[in-house]
Parts: structure tokens; sequence; C-alpha cells
């Protein structure tokens, strides 16, 4: 049981009282005194305000000031009581005292999507990557715009199969892809789930919302393409198209995204037993890497007096990439889908599938899945997996785009 008493410390005629707090804890008694910052006069406290007056300024002045020092010591008492008894000395007094004069706001958490997006992302600022805070805002401000259609608040607890009906309609009217549709539903449904976590109403719909992916070709260059690309002339590259041109066979050969094998320097490189070893760290996981190099890689490398090709920026990777393959006339008519302007010079691109020239569908991703889908059974899958960083062989094979036929066959192989 712990006791407070108030004490006046100080030869001025006017200062703070010290609050004292004492209690007894497996058979030892404990004090601890802090400074409050209720001051008073040193007269008033030592002659007037324990006696009884008939003075009523006097009799007013002493119930306003225990009052005050109840409140105080109630603060104290209260904190003290749901504490680790461990925990207790005199800055952990203070720093209660301090609380008290300046209470912790509590964080109100909002409850329309758009504000919810913002104290996500403060929430878990130190949990996810700036890959996925820039993702986030993208949605947002998608959001944000379908507010303004829909002329009202979108409410966290009203997230259900009406929502996502409407939702759909309105991405599906501004001709976003089924699967961009489908990846943005499920952060929504992220946040919402993050709410409900925190205490906020949710909608009974909401675990079984859901928007099936569109099937997506995985396009990919062949070890065919490839040699196609080593093989241009280079009296048809420039400065940039070559650098380029060795970026993309590199990619094909480490499995690495572009983040990540658009950092690589002779720095990163060492020695092993006469192997060629490259060590980084993935950006988007975070995870330490070493990989072994490639005699394609290290062919560059000898040709560029051991150094990596230039860096670039991701879009400009993209362009010359694609003007590359064009070179390297790598240009079979092929599924897929690539970014098209809606109406001409509207400024506004969405993704849009048929039959195009190879080439055109050539993107930063395709040497990540070049070098899974050409080493697939070539090396050991784990070893892939390792390189590529999926969670799960199902996810690896998924993502080159085996089917249970195609590995079916593969096991043939062993019967």
């Amino acid at each position: 049981m712990a006791s407070i008493n108030f004490l006046y410390r100080s030869t001025k005629e006017k200062s703070n009282l010290v609050l004292r707090l004492l209690y007894r804890y497996n058979g030892a008694d404990y004090v601890f005194g802090a400074k409050t910052k209720f001051e008073i006069g040193k007269n008033y406290w030592s002659k007037q305000h324990k006696k009884k007056s008939k003075d009523i300024e006097i009799t007013n002045k002493q119930t306003d000031v225990n009052n005050e020092l109840n409140k105080i010591e109630n603060h104290v008492l209260n904190i003290f009581n749901s504490a680790s008894i461990e925990n207790i000395n005199k800055d952990w007094l203070q720093t209660e005292i301090d609380n008290y004069y300046n209470p912790k706001k509590e964080t109100k958490i909002p409850t329309n999507l758009i504000d919810y997006i913002d104290f996500y992302l403060d929430y878990r600022k130190n949990e996810i990557t700036e890959t996925n805070k820039s993702k986030c805002r993208v949605i947002k401000n998608k959001l944000i715009k379908y507010e303004t259609f829909l002329k009202k608040k979108i409410l966290i607890k009203n997230i259900n199969d009406s929502f996502k009906n409407e939702f759909v309609n309105y991405q599906k009217e501004r001709m976003y892809s089924q699967n961009t549709i489908q990846r943005e539903f499920v952060n929504i449904k992220t946040f919402c789930k993050h709410a409900r976590y925190l205490g906020l109403e949710t909608h009974p719909q909401l675990d079984s919302l859901r928007i099936d992916r569109q099937k997506t070709e995985k396009i990919y260059l062949t070890y065919g393409d490839l040699t196609k690309i080593e093989n241009i002339s280079k009296s048809q590259l420039t400065e940039s198209l070559d650098n380029a041109k060795d970026w993309l066979v590199i990619s094909c050969h480490t499995g690495q995204r572009v983040s990540d094998f658009m950092r690589f320097t002779d720095d990163h490189i060492r020695t092993e037993n006469g192997k060629h070893l490259l060590e980084f760290t993935q950006k988007k996981t975070g995870k330490n890497m070493t990989i072994a190099l490639h005699s394609k890689v290290l062919e560059i490398l000898n040709k560029r007096n051991g150094k990596f090709p230039y860096p670039i920026s991701d879009q400009k990777y993209n362009d010359l990439i694609k003007k590359v393959c064009e070179l390297a006339e790598i240009n079979e008519l092929t599924k897929g889908s690539k970014l098209v302007e809606t109406e001409t010079d509207s400024k506004v691109y969405r993704k849009k599938s048929g039959i195009y020239k190879k080439y055109e569908l050539v993107t930063s991703h395709i040497g990540r899945r070049s070098f899974a889908t050409n080493f697939y059974g070539e090396i050991p899958t784990s070893f892939l997996i390792y390189m590529t960083g999926h969670s799960t062989e199902a996810m690896f094979l998924n993502y080159i785009g085996k089917s249970n036929k195609d590995i079916a066959l593969e096991m043939a192989k062993y019967f």
C-alpha cells in the first residue's frame, strides 16, 4: 500500500511543492521524492494550510490547494498501482508527475479509408519498405479520385461486397487491368484488417471479399534470344544501347530485380577458391545475398575492365532494352500486354492485352523471369528459389508458368 505526502523544501518565500511517495515491498520501506509544478507560499504552507481558519479567503484557498493536491496524488497512485514495482524509482516518479501536467494525447484512429492509409503508413513506418509505402500512396491517390466521384467518404466499416462491385466497375471504366484492380483491392483489405486489429468496426463480409486474378503470359528471353542479343553488331549499338544490352545479359544470369542489379559495383565482388562471388543486400527484402557470377557476367566485366555497366534509371532501361531486342530481331508474335495510350495525346496509359512483337513486351523484369525459367531443370530448384527469393516452390513454379503437366513431364525423366 503506497501513500503520498507533500513537502515544502525551500528557503525561498515561494516554491514548488515536493511530492513524496512511500511504500513497502518485500519487507523493505521505500521513499522517493520528485518536484511538482504546484507553487505555494512558504508562510501559507507552514502557518495556514492545515489550521482551521475563520478567514473565508484562507478557507477557500485551503479547499483549492487540497483539490489540486488530491488530483496529483490520485494520478500518481493510479499509475503506481498498475506499474511493475521493479520499475519504480525517482526518475519514474518525476516522469509521471510531468505526465500529469503534460498528458500524452491519445491518437485518434481514423474511421475513413483514405485517412487511415496515412495512419497505417505511420504506424508501420519501421516495418514496410519504401517501395510498399510508395504503392500505398498510389492507391490512396486513386481512392481520393474515387471518393470525389462518389461524393462521400469511404468508411472502413462499409468495405463490403457492394463497395467491391462498384470499385471494380469504376476502375474498369478507366481501363485499368483486372490484375491491377485485384492487387489494389487486396491492399484495401489489408488496411481494413489492420484497422480491425486496432479495434475499429469492419463489415462482416470483409474476409470473404475477393477479386480473381487474370492469367497472364509469362514472357521471357530464351537462350536463342540471348544469343541474338549478344550477337548484335557493334556498329548498330550506341554507347547507351551497349550499356543497356550488358545490363540485360547480367540480369538474365543473376535473376535479381532492377532495383538490385542496377546498384552492382566491382566493390561487391570477392574471389574465394577461384570462384567470383557477388555480395549485396536486396533493396526490397533487406536480405543479404551471396551469389556466384555466371561466365556471361564475367565476360562483360572483362570487357569493361572489371567494372559493371554504368547505372541508369528504370524508365530509361525499359526503353533501351526494347530497342536492343528490336535490333536483335526478337520479333516473334507473342501474346501479352503492354502500356498503350488510351487516346491520342491523352498522356494516359493503360495495359492492353493483345498479340505483339516480342521485343515490345520486354521490360526490366524480363531478366529475372528469364533466369528462373531458363535455369529451371538445370540448377536445383532450391538454389533458384534462393536466388529469386520466392517463399515456396509452388510460388516459384507459378512465377515461371510451370503447369502440373510440365512438372509431370519433368518427373517422367526420372522413371
